[in-house]
């Protein structure tokens, strides 16, 4: 059976399922227009097999289909997203600070 990546809002994450059984997930805030990701986890006996990578596409597909920023607080989508050319028009920058001395 395929993985499925799951909202689970009430959990505030994002959740990797097959046949029923959570693998991992990606917690989330959600403050404005900006999906704040603040840390990511998979089973332990499951590192390596591409779940991270399914869940954090996933999410950022998601994000991107709801016209949302990413703020990516969590160390293995920042590194997933250097990693990705192909989603850096989602990632939320702050703006310059336009403060002097």
């Amino acid at each position: 059976m395929a993985l499925q990546v799951i909202d689970s809002p009430e959990r505030q994450r994002y959740e990797a399922v097959r046949e029923g059984t959570v693998l991992g997930f990606t917690a989330y805030e959600h403050m404005n227009q900006v999906l704040v990701l603040t840390h990511t986890e998979v089973d332990p006996a499951l590192e390596g097999q591409g779940i991270g990578g399914a869940l954090t596409r996933a999410v950022l597909d998601q994000a991107r289909s709801r016209r949302l920023r990413v703020l990516a607080l969590c160390p293995f989508v920042r590194v997933w997203l250097e990693n990705h050319p192909d989603y850096h028009d989602l990632e939320y920058r702050l703006p310059a600070s336009r403060v002097t001395d």
